[in-house]
């Protein structure tokens, strides 16, 4: 093989990559159509895309819209103090059961009836006796003599 002279050297290293950068026909007609595709299906992702962002848009502002009105709608409307209403058994089972009840019931006599100064006088004997019963055990028990009566009463037993 014979080399080429070094004045086409740098010529051939320029046609080598000339052929590298610029493909055949063929290869730039293929990729190409291949651009082409891309491009198409990337038109249509991005129309997707717009369209779920408007959608998203749109819920968010009803969404917003719908929160103020209940808001509104909180502050205009106040709920009625409840009043204490009196009823009788009778009015109540005739309000229930209409014609049909017949008779009257009397639910307070069937209640339990307490006597509360029975149950005070009682509270206050049983506070006295043990206040005093107290007292005279910490007398009683105060000192050696109450020691010696507690072990004499322990150890006879």
């Amino acid at each position: 093989r014979k080399s080429p002279p070094l004045s086409q050297i740098p010529l051939l290293f320029e046609q080598d990559r000339e052929r590298v950068l610029y493909p055949t026909r063929l290869w730039s007609t293929l990729f190409q159509d291949l651009c082409k595709q891309l491009h198409g299906k990337i038109d249509v992702v991005d129309e997707e895309r717009y369209d779920c962002e408007a959608k998203v848009t749109k819920h968010n502002k009803d969404i917003h819209e719908l929160k103020l009105k209940v808001q509104d709608l909180g502050g205009k409307f106040k709920k009625p103090a409840l009043r204490k209403v009196r009823v009788s058994a009778d009015e109540m089972m005739r309000a229930l059961l209409g014609t049909k009840h017949k008779g009257s019931m009397d639910l307070r006599s069937n209640l339990k009836s307490v006597k509360k100064e029975d149950t005070n006088k009682d509270k206050d004997k049983v506070l006295t006796s043990e206040v005093t019963d107290w007292r005279k055990n910490v007398e009683a028990m105060s000192g050696m003599e109450g020691r010696k009566k507690m072990f004499d009463a322990s150890g006879g037993q």
